[in-house]
């Protein structure tokens, strides 16, 4: 039996159910999950995008994707919390790698994301992407609202990214901007959650700031993001910034009185039942990292919202303790 043990992820043919594996040796897929580029039959892809050279301030996301793969070791060995059931009974999940990219050609970087995209949304499997900086999330976008229509959007973040674009620049503060001149996010039906920096215009998100968080609460916000989001196909994007930098240090554009690991996990346990289409998390960092505290995050974000699907897919939370 021991040709059975270690490395599963490149030597399995099954793609549900969990393995046994060291968790400080073995491959690094993103919860311990098969890679794989064979779509059939899955239900959520797994895949990184390790670009960085649309940032405003540090450098080094393109070693996210690696990152919250290591990070995610510990959560491939037991039931998921506060879920209480095996998500990889119910959905299908695998990991395809990393997007390929040019970095000397950066006029193809646009392209080459949304091209990778679309073959995987086509599919019928959701995705599940690691960035990467936040540039990723245009056309990670336009691939969505291709297969979906106009997606509602939930941006967790520290900035609102929808500074002044001129259709053209490579910037992870302005892309958000973009999408909605071209009509890919329906804007009625999504929220900002997190912002604590300024800008000028709302451009017709609801803006949850930060601060308006710590005082109202997670369930506050959760109302709010649930009521715009309604039935619409709901595209989360997730900076890690929107954590305090005491929470996740491991990140370009750090911001100071940002939500806790706790609270930006229950803001993602609270979107059960909503139309939840794809999520992207990006800006991990892991140079300026300390004890992968923010790659850990980042990593437990993303099961997290599998639990979701899995429920979707009939799993049932199993409570022991209160919850």
């Amino acid at each position: 039996m021991t040709d059975q043990k270690g490395d599963r992820a490149f030597r399995t043919t099954e793609t549900k159910g969990r393995w046994p594996e060291m968790t400080y040796g073995g491959a690094l897929s993103f919860l311990r999950r098969r890679y794989t580029r064979d779509l059939e039959g899955v239900d959520v892809v797994v895949s990184g995008v390790p670009y960085d050279g649309a940032v405003t301030h540090r450098s080094g996301a393109r070693l996210g994707p690696r990152a919250i793969r290591a990070a995610s070791v510990q959560l491939a060995e037991l039931k998921a919390f506060p879920f209480g059931f095996d998500p990889f009974a119910y959905l299908t999940v695998t990991d395809y790698g990393d997007c390929f990219l040019d970095p000397h050609h950066p006029e193809t970087i646009p392209q080459a994301i949304e091209t990778h995209a679309a073959a995987i949304v086509a599919s019928g499997a959701r995705m599940l992407t690691f960035g990467g900086d936040h540039y990723i999330s245009y056309p990670l976008i336009k691939a969505h609202a291709k297969q979906y229509g106009p997606v509602a959007l939930l941006h967790v973040d520290a900035h609102s990214d929808t500074w002044e674009d001129d259709g053209k620049r490579f910037d992870h503060g302005s892309m958000f901007a973009r999408a909605l001149a071209e009509g890919l996010i329906d804007v009625e039906h999504s929220t900002q959650a997190g912002i604590r920096t300024f800008n000028n215009s709302d451009h017709g998100f609801e803006i949850l700031t930060a601060p308006w968080i710590h005082r109202n609460g997670i369930e506050a916000a959760l109302e709010v993001v649930r009521a715009r989001a309604g039935r619409a196909p709901l595209y989360l994007t997730f900076d890690i910034d929107a954590l305090d930098p005491a929470f996740a240090p491991g990140t370009g554009t750090p911001v100071a009185g940002g939500l806790s690991s706790w609270q930006a996990l229950e803001l993602i346990r609270g979107l059960a039942g909503l139309n939840l289409i794809g999520m992207d998390l990006v800006e991990v960092a892991p140079s300026y990292d300390h004890a992968e505290m923010t790659a850990i995050a980042a990593a437990t974000l993303a099961h997290d919202w599998l639990g979701l699907l899995a429920e979707e897919k009939g799993a049932k939370r199993r409570a022991v303790g209160r919850l």
